[in-house]
C-alpha cells in the first residue's frame, strides 16, 4: 500500500491525479477463511484489523451484504465522549478515545478526529446531582471531566440560551478532549488497512445461514456461495438478534430507528458537542456548516433507516428553546440509523452458545464512540476464545447472574 503524504498528493497533481490505486481491494471469496466477520461497518473493520495489528490474524473475511460503511457507520452524528458513571463503561469508551487520538498516524488516513470538546446539559436540579456524581466517578476511573457554570457555558458555546423559558441551562458536564471525527473516513481508512494486510472484504455478500456442526461453526452461507471458518464474529449492530437466530440462540436486546438530521450549512457559530437531556436533543456543526442535530429514538421495535416528520418536529422544538439562533434553519436531509438496545443499554462482548462464534453488539446510541474500544476487545476475544479485560465485564452471562450496567441514564437519551 503506498502512503498517503503531502509528497504523494504533490506527485500525483502533477500527473492529474492518474497514478492512485484503488483504497482497498475488491476480491472473489475463498472456500475457507481463519475468521469471518459479518458486518463491514467500523466495528467489524476495527475487529479485523486489530486482529491483524495485534494478533497477526490476517486470512479474515469481512462480509457486507451491502457497501462497505452503509450502516450505522454512515449514518450517526460522529460524537465522541467517554464520560460514563459505569466503571466498565468508561473503561472501553476512554479506550476508544484515546485510540482516535491517534487513528489517522496508525491508519494513514486523516479520520477528521477534532477534540473540540463535549458538553451535556443541565437543566433540573436532578441533573445537577447527576452530573457531579459522574464527575466524581470519572476523577476515580482516570477519565478527564468537569462540571461547570452557566457562565463558563455560555463562554464556551456563545450561541446557547441560558434562561430557557421551561428548562434554564444550571450547568453541564464538560469532557474538553471529546469531539467529533469523519465517519465514512473511519470506515474507510480501517478498510484500506484491513485490506493492505491481505484481508478480504466482501461487499454486496449477504449471510442467509450460520452453519454448524456438534455445536460448533463451521461456516456461513452467503449468496456468493458457503464460506468455511474456524471462527465467526458477527458484528452487524441493530441485525443483530437476525444474524443471533440464524446461528440458533437469542439476545436480550431490541432495534428501533434512531433518527438525526441536517441544516442547510450556515457560518461557523458552534465549535462544541452540546447535548441536552431533559429537552431530547444534541447539536454540533459539521465542517461543511452544516448543524448536525439528533434526538431519540423510536418507541417501538423496527428496521427502517428512514426518518419520521413527528420526531423532526420533536427535537427540534426542544433545541429551539436552547438555541433560538437556528429557528429560522431549514433542514437539508435527514435520516435514521437501526440501534440495538439491551435492557441495561450496555453493550455485548461475548461468547455465544455456538462454539466458536462470538458477538459484538447492543451498542444502542453509543456504536460510533466505541469503534475503536470495540473493535480492539473483539479481536482480543476471537484471537484468545476468552475475553480480556475490556470485555469481560459485558458478556452474555450477566443478563441471567443480574450483573447489569446500568447505563440507561448515561446512554439512553443523549449520545
Amino acid at each position: 500500500m503506498r502512503r498517503y503524504s503531502a509528497f504523494a498528493i504533490a506527485r500525483e497533481a502533477l500527473r492529474f491525479h492518474t497514478g492512485w490505486e484503488r483504497a482497498w481491494a475488491a476480491p472473489e471469496p475463498k472456500a475457507d477463511y481463519d475468521v469471518v466477520i459479518v458486518g463491514a461497518g467500523g466495528h467489524g473493520l476495527a475487529t479485523a484489523y486489530y486482529l491483524g495489528k495485534n494478533y497477526g490474524i490476517t486470512n479474515v473475511a469481512i462480509v457486507e451484504k451491502g457497501w462497505l460503511g452503509g450502516g450505522n457507520t454512515g449514518r450517526n452524528t460522529t460524537i465522541i465522549r467517554s464520560n460514563y458513571l459505569q466503571d466498565p463503561s468508561a473503561a472501553i469508551y476512554e479506550k476508544a478515545r484515546s485510540l482516535y487520538e491517534t487513528m489517522s498516524q496508525d491508519l494513514n488516513y486523516n479520520v477528521m478526529f477534532s477534540p473540540r470538546g463535549v458538553m451535556m446539559l443541565a437543566q433540573t436540579e436532578h441533573e445537577i446531582r447527576g452530573y457531579q456524581r459522574t464527575a466524581h466517578a470519572n476523577a476515580l476511573q482516570g477519565v478527564a471531566t468537569e462540571f461547570i457554570s452557566p457562565a463558563r457555558v455560555k463562554e464556551l458555546c456563545p450561541i446557547i440560551e441560558l434562561s430557557g423559558p421551561r428548562y434554564p441551562v444550571l450547568g453541564a458536564l464538560w469532557q474538553p478532549r471529546g469531539g467529533t471525527a469523519r465517519h465514512d473516513a473511519v470506515a474507510w481508512g480501517y478498510a484500506r488497512a484491513c485490506s493492505d494486510m491481505g484481508m478480504h472484504i466482501l461487499q454486496k455478500t449477504e449471510v442467509s445461514a450460520v452453519l454448524q456442526s456438534g455445536g460448533q461453526v463451521t461456516g456461513v452461507t452467503t449468496s456468493k456461495g458457503d464460506i468455511k471458518c474456524k471462527k465467526l464474529a458477527i458484528v452487524v449492530a441493530g441485525n443483530s438478534g437476525v444474524l443471533a437466530e440464524m446461528a440458533g440462540f437469542r439476545l436480550p436486546m431490541e432495534s428501533a430507528a434512531l433518527q438525526a438530521l441536517v441544516s442547510e450549512p450556515i457560518k461557523p457559530c458552534m465549535d462544541v458537542v452540546v447535548m441536552a437531556n431533559t429537552v431530547h436533543g444534541y447539536m454540533s456543526q459539521s465542517d461543511k456548516g452544516e448543524m448536525v442535530i439528533g434526538g431519540g429514538a423510536d418507541g417501538f421495535n423496527n428496521y427502517t433507516q428512514r426518518g419520521s416528520f413527528h420526531h423532526v418536529e420533536e427535537t427540534v422544538r426542544a433545541l429551539i428553546e436552547t438555541f433560538p439562533i437556528i429557528s429560522r434553519l431549514k433542514m437539508l436531509r435527514q435520516w435514521g440509523g437501526i440501534v440495538d438496545m439491551t435492557g441495561d443499554r450496555s453493550p455485548i462482548i461475548s461468547k455465544t452458545p455456538l462454539g466458536n462464534c462470538f458477538i459484538d453488539g447492543g451498542w444502542g446510541t453509543g456504536g460510533f464512540k466505541s469503534i475503536p474500544g470495540s473493535g480492539w476487545a473483539m479481536a482480543e476475544l476471537v484471537a484468545k476464545g476468552e475475553p480480556g479485560a475490556l470485555a469481560a465485564p459485558f458478556g452474555l452471562d450477566r443478563f441471567k447472574e443480574g450483573r447489569f450496567i446500568d447505563e440507561s441514564v448515561a446512554a439512553g437519551v443523549a449520545h
